[in-house]
């Protein structure tokens, strides 16, 4: 065979070969961007975000501009885990899928590493450790690291019993003292002022308890969640002392108003006593029934 035959067989392999390249180049491929977030919303800049290809476990990479906004193209269309993590600021993670051609948003929150609950109320505050985890409130890792809106929901109903917890046990101060100040408003003394003193500590717990039922009622349910252990005590003895703090005050005003006309407490009014010493005795079986492990 002479030159110029193997010259043009040379000449229409290359030009295939060439041919082939952009070709290939062209093939459509995916394009995601969004916005990294703390759990207020604002913006986070320098926070790595990793994307990977949950069929083939490819990963790729790329860190957040100053307002938070981060792009990462060359995308397979597929399914894709999204993750951003950063030092102090926590993480956060979601799947998105993603189409040739169609460009893809997502905003990721990032919120403080915790282990989290099962429809549960903190734990009392004790020597070793000063705030309840979400552990104590029974939430599981998985439910933790679900999506940015459960993530956020559990952040808020956290926030609302670490509140209700706290207001419990500020609640039992003058809920004591009322109990106490009870012995000298009843007939042991015919003054006014013990009777005045026991009636003014027994709104101002009537009030702190309106306030601490109001956190536990307000906060929101996690789906999915059930109800064991120390929880499941204390909502019963919920149903205990909290029509307790419904009725200690109606029948105090009765006995009270009683008192003050010179009689003598009678009647219905006789139960307030009573009443008043098992709401006590089973609020402060529902603070201890969080408080310790059983």
């Amino acid at each position: 065979m002479s030159d110029a035959p193997l010259k043009l067989v040379f000449g229409v392999v290359v030009i295939f070969v060439l041919a082939a390249v952009p070709l290939y180049s062209q093939e459509p491929t995916a394009s995601l961007s969004g916005t990294v977030t703390d759990s207020s919303g604002k913006p986070l800049a320098d926070v790595k975000v990793s994307v990977k290809n949950l069929t083939t476990n490819q990963s790729s990479e790329a860190r957040t501009d100053a307002n938070g906004g981060y792009s990462i193209s060359n995308l397979a269309a597929g399914e894709y885990e999204v993750s951003a993590s950063a030092d102090a600021l926590g993480s956060g993670a979601s799947r998105v899928t993603v189409s040739a051609g169609m460009p893809k948003t997502l905003v990721l929150t990032l919120t403080e590493a915790s282990t989290a609950p099962s429809e549960t109320l903190p734990s009392a505050p004790s020597a070793s450790k000063t705030e309840p985890s979400l552990e104590d409130l029974g939430f599981s890792a998985t439910e933790t690291q679900a999506s940015a809106q459960k993530q956020a929901l559990l952040d808020k109903r956290t926030h609302m019993l670490k509140i209700h917890q706290r207001m419990g046990l500020i609640t039992t101060i003058p809920m004591i003292v009322s109990v106490v100040t009870s012995l000298n408003a009843g007939g042991r003394s015919e003054g006014t002022a013990s009777r005045d003193l026991h009636v003014a500590l027994g709104a101002l717990t009537g009030d702190l308890y309106g306030i601490t039922a109001y956190y536990a009622i307000r906060a929101p349910k996690i789906p999915g969640t059930e109800t064991k252990g120390p929880i499941k005590v204390h909502k019963i003895l919920a149903w205990i002392h909290g029509p307790g703090m419904i009725a200690t005050p109606i029948l105090g005003a009765i006995a009270f108003k009683q008192k003050n006309s010179g009689e003598k407490v009678h009647g219905i009014a006789v139960a307030h006593a009573p009443v008043a010493i098992v709401t006590a005795g089973a609020f402060g079986a529902a603070l201890l029934s969080v408080s310790l492990k059983f």
